[in-house]
């Protein structure tokens, strides 16, 4: 709001909204008028609204049939909740008080088409909300995550991030990382002010470049953090139990692994696409595995895809985090890209691009371009995709 104070005068005219309530006519309370004054350039002003409503309510009651008006208290008691409701989120403009109104968007990333892909939620601005207000935001959008950012005062980046699904905060989101992206760069004048925007995340820094076609925004590509894998004790036939496949559909090529670029993974090769589609999890137990294991979700591949577009198809569950079925993961194919390196799949001296496809079996079908430059120590792991915008709206607040 800045340093100017700003204020809002509320005047209680006693002896008609008493009276309303039937307050006999012989108390010393009609024919008056009091002022509140609240500073709302204060964090505390809620605190020091209903503080100040007190004292009112003491005021009024200061006589001894005051104090025992029943109807008396009541009106008051309800004033302070109605008040509080009213000025709670509030932001002075133009001389008038309004309600906070919350830009968001629904944005389907990796696609180009409304409905396909994976949908995420994107605040643009979230200065002024806490945590609690992020995750009621979130959970009110209903979407695997909503994005949240804050302006940077950083010249290494532009921007703070916060990834918040309907339950819980996660450290990245590789879907909302592109739709935010992506509403950055057409609704926000970003692709006019630089190349890239770089964002500020719970796992380090990732900046998102802008892939133009014809002088039209195209994909954004994403560079992830340096890719993790980790060996654990794999009890093969209870993850497959739990994750609802046949254990002769593993393909023992690979290995199962955990792998990260910014959240961990549980990877299973899959030998073919069916097998992936006919996948069906228990998710409760899947839940307390991916708990267990500390991941943030289950993701199955497989090279032999349904398309020849696509070197890899893939499916990803969630519930860990409150998401059955994840449909298009920035995050978990990032990762699987780093571990195809890592694990000696792909050869770790060598650049690879290719195309996965996910979604599908969800009915939201999307695509994901996996660029791997080889490095000395790690490889860089960039992962793009188009966007689309589905809803702009505000929450009111």
């Amino acid at each position: 709001m800045g340093s100017k104070a700003l204020s809002y005068t509320h005047t209680i005219d006693v002896d008609k909204e008493i009276s309303d309530v039937r307050l006999k006519k012989d108390t010393a309370l009609c024919s008056k008028k009091l002022d509140l004054r609240i500073d709302f350039s204060s964090a505390k002003a809620p605190t020091r609204l209903k503080r100040h409503l007190f004292c009112i309510l003491k005021a009024l009651c200061g006589s001894k049939e005051a104090r025992t008006n029943v109807e008396l208290v009541a009106y008051i008691e309800s004033t302070i909740e109605i008040l509080l409701l009213y000025t709670y989120f509030i932001k002075y403009k133009k001389g008038v008080l309004i309600m906070k109104k919350i830009q968001v968007y629904h944005v389907d990333a990796f696609t180009d088409q409304i409905f396909g892909g994976n949908a995420a939620g994107v605040v643009p601005e979230a200065v002024g909300l806490n945590e609690h207000d992020m995750q009621k935001i979130a959970r009110e959008l209903n979407l695997s995550e909503t994005a949240f950012l804050f302006p940077s005062n950083d010249k290494n980046y532009d921007y703070v991030v916060r990834y918040f699904t309907p339950s819980r905060e996660v450290d990245f989101c590789g879907h909302a990382t592109v739709g935010l992206s992506w509403v950055m760069a057409m609704e926000y004048g970003w692709m006019e002010k630089a190349s890239q925007i770089r964002l500020k995340t719970n796992i380090g820094i990732v900046p998102v470049e802008w892939s133009m076609q014809e002088k039209k925004l195209n994909s954004v590509v994403m560079t992830q953090v340096a890719p993790k894998t980790k060996q654990f004790e794999v009890d093969k036939e209870e993850i497959c139990r739990v994750v609802g496949i046949n254990p002769m559909d593993i393909d023992d090529k690979y290995p199962i692994r955990l792998a990260y670029t910014g959240n961990w993974h549980l990877l299973i090769p899959v030998k073919n696409s069916k097998a992936i589609d006919a996948s069906v999890p228990i998710f409760e137990e899947l839940k307390d595995l991916n708990l267990k294991l500390d991941v943030i979700t289950t993701h199955l591949f497989s090279f032999n895809s349904f398309d020849e577009r696509y070197k890899i198809y893939t499916r990803d569950f969630a519930p860990a985090i409150g998401i059955a079925e994840d449909p298009v993961t920035g995050a978990a194919n990032g990762a699987l890209a780093g571990y195809l390196v890592l694990e000696n799949i792909l050869d770790p001296k060598t650049d690879h691009e290719f195309t996965i496809a996910q979604g599908h079996a969800a009915g939201r079908p999307g695509e994901l371009t996996i660029k791997i430059i080889a490095g000395k120590t790690n490889p860089t792991i960039k992962v793009g995709g188009k966007a689309t915008i589905s809803i702009n709206g505000t929450i009111n607040l």
